[in-house]
């Protein structure tokens, strides 16, 4: 059982950045892939980054390369999101996810063992 609690979230201007960070409880951290996905108002969760349990394969959804970075510290059970250049369309919720299939096919929520209840992200223009 792995439970994952997120942080970091909170109002930002257009062009700031903010971190997240999703701790997990539990032994079997470094065993699982870990993503985050985002979810609107009004629209569909969607994927934003995975990261292997080793971070030797890294995804991304287009609408945050070259903007964001997953990474994760597998010693403190944490992984996090940093988020620079953000935009009023990042606004979300943001939820933490571990799967147990491999990074490279998280973003179709493939092999998705836990969620997080998500941290809130507003971007204001």
């Amino acid at each position: 059982q792995v439970q994952l609690v997120e942080s970091g979230g909170g109002l930002v201007q257009a062009g700031g950045s903010l971190r997240l960070s999703c701790a997990a409880s539990g032994r079997t951290f470094g065993a699982y892939a870990m993503a985050w996905f985002r979810q609107a108002p009004g629209k569909e969760r969607e994927f934003v980054a995975a990261i292997s349990w080793r971070g030797s394969t890294i995804d991304y959804a287009d609408s945050v390369k070259a903007r964001f970075t997953i990474s994760r510290d597998n010693a403190k059970n944490t992984v996090y999101l940093q988020m620079n250049s953000l935009k009023p369309e990042d606004t979300a919720v943001y939820y933490c996810a571990a799967g147990a299939n491999g990074a490279t096919v998280l973003r179709l929520r493939d092999g998705v063992r836990y969620w997080g209840k998500g941290t809130l992200v507003t971007v204001s223009s």
